[in-house]
């Protein structure tokens, strides 16, 4: 295996408090880095180096870990600027928009819906996404959702089976049927291709009753839970993801005391998407409320055709910070190491020996610059499983 040392280093985040300043991004200046094939050999001091096969001289700019992508759905056809035009003329987002992709997605060959995929996995490559979840849910059809999965899986392991996304126009008049569907054929076919099952719990879409039969059906075939969660309005989604064990509880935007309190008691992740506030206009998470709560909270960008077509963790940092109040210390570990968690994972999200090898240089002394620049293209270089991207 060919190793790789990273010199001169300005400002690491490591995510791993033991190595830097103690905070929980682990901070360490002047540092260095080596990578032993897809792993992280060793972190330490800049003039400690050990000799390596590779060598690369980040002339003291940022390193920092490989953002992972916790929740986005991009396996689809089409795009909907009609409606984001209109909806930036003065209508109103509500969940009923998913039809649109939905036909267009059916109508998609499998290659046009690969090639879409691995688009959108390169634009994200390219801005220092190495990990991303992907989700089913525009085919909503047994055949579709299942073909969904199938390509997904040739790119991804983190891959969830949303058949539960909306209740499709051909079963409009009779939802128990639809739910029986996905609980049942659909949840057969779909559970081979998939790790985590996620239903989207709001008005418009399923209720508490119709998501934990859902989630439940999922459990028993292996798979675990994931929810779409307190996005449009108040509801059970939170409070259900927290008595399921679900990994992460997503959008949270909506909610009670209790609510905060559950998640802050459970394991539950709360997974915060600004880019879907930011594209329907729509009231802003409180990060802060939940981070003073002690809650575990991730950032991901959502990507989707309909409320969130961006692909950019950096731009949702930048908005994290602007608009829901995060520092960028507890930005930059949402989007990292936060991401990990909402995955279960403990291999990603961070720079520590043992740790996979996906490491971001940014064109910046600090991963401060990612909110104090927004929307400037600042990623340099990225190295995924200890390879340097082309």
């Amino acid at each position: 295996m060919t190793t790789t040392v990273i010199t001169n280093i300005g400002s690491l985040v490591t995510n791993d408090p033991a190595l830097g300043d103690g905070t929980p991004i682990g901070l360490l200046q002047d540092a260095a880095v080596a990578i032993d094939g897809d792993r992280i050999a060793w972190v330490g001091p800049s003039a400690d180096a050990p000799a390596a096969d590779e060598a690369a001289d980040a002339a003291g700019r940022a390193v920092i870990p490989g953002f992972v992508d916790s929740h986005s759905h991009l396996l689809f056809a089409g795009d909907r600027t009609q409606e984001f035009n209109a909806r930036m003329s003065g209508r109103a987002y509500t969940a009923g928009g998913i039809r649109t992709t939905v036909a267009a997605t059916r109508a998609a060959c499998d290659e046009a819906l690969e090639a879409n995929l691995t688009h959108y996995l390169r634009e994200a490559l390219r801005q220092g996404t190495t990990t991303f979840e992907t989700k089913s849910g525009y085919g909503l059809t047994v055949e579709d959702e299942a073909r969904a999965l199938r390509i997904a899986a040739r790119h991804t392991d983190e891959i969830t089976y949303l058949g539960a996304h909306i209740v499709p126009p051909d079963y409009a008049d009779d939802p128990a049927a639809y739910v029986a569907l996905v609980t049942g054929e659909m949840l057969d076919a779909c559970a081979p291709y998939a790790r985590w099952v996620d239903v989207f719990c709001e008005k418009g879409a399923f209720d508490g009753d119709q998501a934990r039969a859902i989630l439940t059906a999922g459990k028993a075939k292996g798979l675990h839970p994931r929810v779409h969660a307190n996005q449009l309005s108040y509801g059970p989604g939170v409070q259900l993801a927290v008595e399921l064990d679900a990994a992460s509880a997503d959008h949270c935007t909506h909610l009670t005391d209790a609510d905060v309190d559950a998640l802050a008691s459970s394991e539950t992740v709360a997974t915060l998407l600004p880019g879907a506030e930011f594209s329907t206009r729509a009231q802003w998470p409180d990060a802060r409320r939940l981070l003073d709560a002690g809650v575990t909270v991730a950032l991901s960008t959502d990507c989707n055709p309909g409320s969130s077509f961006t692909s950019s963790v950096p731009f949702c940092i930048a908005l994290a910070v602007r608009d829901m109040k995060m520092t960028p210390d507890e930005a930059i570990w949402s989007a990292t190491a936060g991401g990990a968690r909402a995955l279960r994972r403990t291999d990603i999200g961070r720079i520590t020996p043992g740790a996979r090898a996906d490491l971001v240089l940014l064109d910046a002394p600090s991963h401060v610059h990612l909110a104090y620049r927004p929307g400037v293209p600042l990623v340099s270089d990225v190295w995924r499983q200890g390879k340097r991207c082309p």
